[in-house]
């Protein structure tokens, strides 16, 4: 049976025909009752309205999260939601409930709910609204214009979860603080627009995952050290890195340009050998020396610029490591707050006292109680002296049995002196040397007949 959820791991793009429910082609009927427009008030019929809210408020979610998007408009819904020339009629009614709920928000409330100083440079991207946009709400009339942008909240928060990750995941993480123009060409395939890419960050902004700030006209981004930490507002110490990590890169750009120039050099001087001009050639040879020279002067500064920042990083590092003593200190202090010696030898005590009185109380149940019977001492060891007598004699009224007899005398003698052992062990000595010179001289060296 079809469900949003299902809907929803359906692949994005094109026609959404084939990714509808199966009533959207095989009943006329039913569809016919989805596109007809709402009654104005839930009470006048609530089954119906409940039916077709069923319907449309889940698939309009399911159809933006499978193309990818998080803004929503009614004229791209009406769109996509065309059936044999006819539109849903109902959808506007769809947005406004659930934009009710909360599901749904309209763009210009959600940038005001986010207090961020940079939404101004985003004039350009985010324009303002109509005055007829305006003026209906302030007139109380609640209708979605077909034009308003809407963005769904759910969708978002996952689309900026999406973000975080593929930052945590990239090269860039090496540093909170990114450029915007990098942060925005990595998200290139996760964002489809710019609009949506400042939504997102404007998301992350409001769960206090990054910040942004302008430096020196260029748009800085600054995200969260840890998936659930909080992010720090830029200092100094960002700024300055940041900076370094720009110079790092014009460095290796000049670099990479100046060696593509020495190559240049060498084949222009390569060319004019071949063509027989050699003052050509030379002086195409003391060009490439000297961008050489250059190259090396701007590697010995690169290496100065990635020595600083490793020292940094390093020391970030180390920052991190204190912090995680000084928070294990905290910890075994709270942890030990009421454990003294004292307390700890009383308590050592207390359990031995405990024990010695478990060990009397078992012996005295195990000893004190006969069932009423008293019994002589001296008569139990006579008896038992009887009994040990008669397991020496041989049991004459026994037949004869060859396998009781090896059991009887197969007993091990458990008492064997010191001196048994060694003369044991010296039979054994000899014996192992026996077979080792039979083993190195042949089988005749061990038989008799064999040396006669």
């Amino acid at each position: 049976m079809w469900s949003p959820e299902r809907e929803a791991e359906a692949p994005a793009g094109g026609d959404p025909a084939g990714l509808l429910p199966p009533e959207w082609e095989e009943d006329e009927e039913r569809m016919s009752f989805l596109f007809s427009a709402f009654k104005r008030s839930r009470e006048v019929n609530s089954t119906d309205w409940d039916s077709k809210m069923g319907f449309w408020a889940p698939l309009v979610l399911s159809h933006s999260r499978r193309q990818g998007v998080v803004r929503l408009r009614l004229r791209d819904l009406q769109e996509a939601f065309q059936r044999k020339g006819s539109v849903p009629l109902g959808l506007a009614t769809v947005l406004q409930d659930l934009l009710r709920r909360g599901e749904l928000q309209r763009e210009s409330d959600f940038m005001a709910s986010v207090d961020s100083s940079w939404i101004s440079w985003g004039v350009g991207v985010f324009l303002l609204k109509p005055l007829k946009w305006t003026l209906s709400n302030m007139l109380g009339d609640h209708k979605v214009p077909a034009e308003e942008v809407l963005v769904a909240v759910e969708l978002l928060k996952e689309k900026a979860e999406e973000v975080y990750r593929l930052y945590q995941n990239s090269p860039l993480s090496s540093h909170p603080v990114v450029a915007l123009s990098e942060l925005s060409t990595l998200c290139a395939g996760s964002c489809p627009d710019e609009r949506t890419f400042y939504l997102v960050l404007l998301q992350l902004q409001k769960e206090k995952r990054v910040t942004v700030l302008e430096q020196n006209g260029e748009k800085i981004v600054k995200f969260a050290r840890g998936p659930h930490a909080k992010v720090s507002p830029v200092n100094d110490v960002d700024v300055g890195v940041y900076q370094l990590m720009q110079s790092e890169q014009l460095l290796s750009r000049k670099v990479e340009s100046l060696s593509q120039e020495a190559e240049r050099y060498k084949e222009e001087a390569r060319r004019a050998c071949r063509a027989g001009k050699k003052q050509l050639a030379l002086r195409s040879l003391k060009a490439k020396q000297r961008t050489e020279k250059r190259i090396e002067a701007l590697h010995a500064k690169l290496d100065t610029v990635q020595g600083i920042l490793d020292r940094i990083y390093a020391s970030q590092t180390d920052q991190m490591v204190f912090n995680a003593y000084q928070a294990g200190v905290g910890a075994l202090k709270l942890s030990m707050k009421d454990v003294t010696v004292e307390k700890a030898e009383s308590l050592v005590d207390q359990i031995q006292e405990l024990c010695d009185t478990q060990d009397e109380v078992s012996q005295t149940l195990a000893g004190g109680v006969t069932n009423g019977l008293d019994f002589d001492s001296e008569e139990l060891e006579k008896e038992l002296d009887i009994l040990l007598q008669d397991t020496t004699k041989e049991p004459s009224d026994l037949p004869d049995n060859p396998q009781e007899t090896f059991y009887i005398n197969s007993v091990p003698n458990t008492r064997i002196s010191d001196a048994e052992l060694e003369a044991e062990l010296e039979k054994l000595s000899l014996s192992e040397g026996g077979r080792e010179l039979c083993s190195q001289g042949g089988w005749w060296a061990c038989d008799p007949l064999a040396h006669g």
